[in-house]
């Protein structure tokens, strides 16, 4: 069964999702059941048996680019998003290792171990899809399946469109691929912004959202964190998305728990706080102020469609699934094997529900992987 939307209903889809998580963003037969809300996830299992994740820097486009991995065979690259590191991926890595593959969590442009130019067009689109390619490359692989999130996603979308011989399948979590915009993303934005905040016009003006985030790095990740999880009280979203009003700040709105829920603990914080208190948010604010010259530069991106088999999953309470435009990724995905809903869960999925994510994504991979998974290349 499809779900038809009015114009309204499908407008304000784009809107949530284009201003909040940037790039590409099932409701059919092929849909799979919801997760129960009580199968809440505190932490996975802890193995023994798991591959140890190594580090190292690779060069790529012109960068150098810090790397997480472990396993060996086909390459399954996990793509984070805004605010999020190579860690986010920490329950992901291992656990995909361990069924045969090699993962590979990279800090992207701008994040964590990898560079940071100083140039804001260094963060286009282009780049970004650029710097995965030449991953590969030097990897000496010549596809590899794309895991991804948030900011990830809509590099995982776009690489898939722009370089389709270089990507086998995808799985997604949260972000719906979406179709190209009429117009510039932040025009488009502004038009139901009007006077209320937006995440995306709030970090277009160099300096200001950096002057905000970087005065407490670990009060700002566990505030955005919380406030987008499965565990923020009722109305955050609403509130962030919809009511909040314009010349506030990010973080104004944004609950700070006395207690962290149970999948994020201060360790996490640390890690996170002490990364962004070396490099701070600069890099990945630049890739929301390319979003209008990534749209003019390439036009393929959400409109060519994508070939490759594509798993998706995402969490109830997370605004870019709630508003996401799930028919245009049904139309432009003949090979998307399925969907799955995860009751209680936010925007955070590998974090909030790593047991979830870690058994559905290996399922997938052993399905379209098969047991190539355990050679060096996909044929």
């Amino acid at each position: 069964m499809t779900r038809q939307a009015g114009p309204t209903r499908v407008s304000r889809r784009r809107f949530v999702q284009v201003s909040a998580f940037g790039g590409a963003s099932l409701l059919v037969g092929c849909q799979k059941s919801a997760v129960d809300d009580s199968n809440t996830q505190t932490n996975p299992a802890r193995r023994t048996d798991l591959p140890p994740v190594t580090h190292r820097k690779i060069r790529t486009n012109g960068i150098d680019m810090h790397i997480a991995e472990a396993g060996r065979g086909v390459p399954v690259v996990f793509l984070h998003g805004f605010s999020e590191l190579w860690y986010s991926w920490r329950h992901q890595v291992p656990a995909v290792a361990a069924a045969g593959f090699h993962a590979i969590a990279p800090d992207q442009r701008g994040y964590g171990g990898t560079d940071a130019p100083a140039d804001v067009q260094s963060y286009s689109m282009r780049h970004l899809t650029a710097d995965i390619v030449g991953l590969l490359d030097a990897l000496d692989a010549e596809k590899c399946v794309l895991v991804a999130n948030n900011w990830g996603s809509g590099v995982a979308w776009a690489c898939a469109e722009l370089y389709p011989e270089r990507v086998a399948a995808m799985f997604h979590l949260n972000i719906a691929y979406a179709k190209r915009g009429d117009e510039p993303p932040t025009a488009f934005i502004r038009k139901f912004a009007r006077d209320h905040f937006n995440f995306a016009l709030y970090f277009q003006r160099p300096g200001v959202a950096e002057a905000e985030l970087e005065k407490d790095p670990k009060d700002t990740i566990r505030r955005f964190r919380y406030a987008l999880s499965g565990d923020a009280p009722a109305g955050t979203v609403e509130y962030l998305f919809m009511e909040k009003q314009a010349g506030t700040g990010m973080l104004e709105g944004m609950p700070n728990p006395k207690q962290l829920p149970a999948w994020l603990t201060e360790a996490d914080l640390d890690y996170y706080a002490k990364e962004f208190s070396r490099t701070g948010f600069r890099g990945g604010l630049n890739w929301y102020r390319n979003m209008d010259s990534d749209w003019r530069e390439l036009p393929k991106i959400g409109a060519t469609g994508i070939k490759q088999p594509v798993s998706y999953m995402g969490g109830r309470r997370d605004p870019s699934v709630v508003y996401a435009p799930f028919d245009q990724m049904i139309a432009a995905a003949p090979k998307l094997r399925q969907i799955t809903f995860l009751e209680g869960c936010g925007h955070w999925v590998q974090e909030e529900r790593p047991d979830d994510v870690n058994k559905e994504l290996i399922e997938f991979l052993r399905r379209e992987i098969g047991s190539r998974g355990s050679g060096d290349r996909i044929t």
